[in-house]
């Protein structure tokens, strides 16, 4: 198989995903064609020989539907030649997209590919594209399907985390995310987003509260309490999991993934396409994998699917540097750190999705990137990429630099 290098990556500021958010008036396909561009102008690709634009895009309806990717590169004055296809594997939906792209180029059909994603939440609202998961009893009870936060409570409860534990995590991501930003570890890699006239609307991430303390989080009510007691939920889960007697709610908005807008991209390609374009690659793509996993739990798919992974690529726990698992909600992290016994000091070492946010279909591919420049910054050489994904799936990549 043919070997598979990253060679560069971009990313936008998350915007918060509101009405009043930074990044509100910037339709999905403006977000999208802006990482586009700087990976074309920071790179002088010769955009006809682009193979392939894969985009993850969570829910694809409205100003983000019709295929975003080819939208996105005739907005971006890409060459007519160069096709797009957007993807959905949820949350997983970036990483899945340079998975995709690693693929093509390994089977050979693909020299240069560009993969990534996009969300803009505050303009497509979570689940708008709706889905028999959600909306049909036949698929939804075999599923035990239930809100993502009951679910994450549940975890909390069979593990063992308490609510000073996942706001003790919550106020460490926001201390690392606010120290990042700060020592410039993200201005190599972050873009600003500009209007029209070339001024800037937003060039650093607008969910983060990196003076967050364990007082102020105290304050927050559970979120999901009421779903889980008054809408039936816990039941649910006590169905799947009989061994818990009651669910202890922890999660609230501050210790859970924002909800923001953004976009990435992530130039993938083989030796000889990046050759012929003079790119130096920076890692190359050792192995990825995908998994199914307790549905009731839900978002424990990293944990099995980082098991998978281990055993298929010859590899242990032992020969990764740096982990990035995305903060759905804190007990997700928390989870796998006890499964795999990893110090938290090789874990998010940036902060995650608790401070900065998760605009679904472009965070695979953004996380992606951190690790990358971490790895290079303190010159270590491998990083395990992973995200939990709603209906219970795992997908995880290990990238290694070269």
């Amino acid at each position: 198989m043919t070997e598979v290098f990253i060679y560069d990556h971009v990313r936008t500021p998350r915007g918060r995903g509101k009405k009043d958010g930074a990044l509100h008036e910037v339709p999905s396909v403006r977000l999208a064609a802006k990482t586009l561009e700087a990976i074309r102008d920071r790179n002088g690709l010769d955009t006809s020989r682009v193979d392939d634009i894969i985009m993850g895009c969570v829910d694809p309806v409205m100003d983000a539907g019709a295929v975003i990717p080819k939208a996105a590169a005739f907005e971006a004055g890409y060459s007519t030649r160069a096709p797009g296809m957007q993807i959905s594997r949820f949350c997983a939906s970036g990483l899945d997209a340079v998975n995709f792209a690693a693929g093509k180029v390994a089977a050979g059909s693909d020299d240069i590919v560009i993969a990534g994603g996009v969300e803009s939440m505050s303009r497509v609202g979570m689940g708008m594209s709706g889905g028999a998961w959600y909306m049909d009893p036949s698929v939804n009870f075999p599923a035990y399907f239930m809100p993502q936060g009951v679910s994450a409570d549940l975890i909390a409860t069979k593990y063992g985390f308490t609510r000073d534990d996942v706001d003790a995590y919550a106020v460490e991501s926001q201390r690392r995310a606010g120290k990042a930003w700060d020592a410039g570890y993200f201005k190599n890699s972050v873009i600003p987003v500009k209007d029209q006239n070339g001024l800037t609307i937003l060039d650093r991430d607008e969910h983060m509260r990196p003076t967050t303390d364990m007082q102020s989080l105290a304050s927050l009510n559970p979120s999901f309490q009421m779903p889980g007691e008054m809408g039936g939920f816990e039941a649910v889960g006590i169905q799947a999991h009989p061994e818990i007697e009651r669910i202890n709610y922890v999660h609230h908005a501050g210790n859970s993934s924002g909800i923001v807008d953004g976009a990435a991209a992530v130039l993938i390609g083989s030796r000889a396409g990046g050759e012929a374009m003079n790119l130096k690659p920076r890692a190359r793509i050792r192995h990825f994998a995908n998994i199914g996993s307790d549905p009731a739990l839900m978002l424990t798919g990293p944990v099995d699917v980082t098991e998978k992974l281990l055993a298929r690529s010859g590899m242990k726990i032992s020969d990764i540097d740096l982990f990035e698992l995305n903060e759905a909600f804190a007990a997700v992290v928390l989870r796998y750190m006890q499964a795999y016994d990893i110090s938290h000091d090789k874990i998010n070492v940036n902060g995650g999705a608790i401070a900065m946010g998760h605009p679904l279909g472009a965070t695979g591919a953004m996380i992606l990137g951190t690790v990358l420049d971490e790895l290079e910054r303190r010159d270590l050489n491998t990083a395990l990429v992973t995200l939990c994904i709603g209906a219970g799936m795992g997908t995880a990549t290990i990238i290694e630099r070269v």
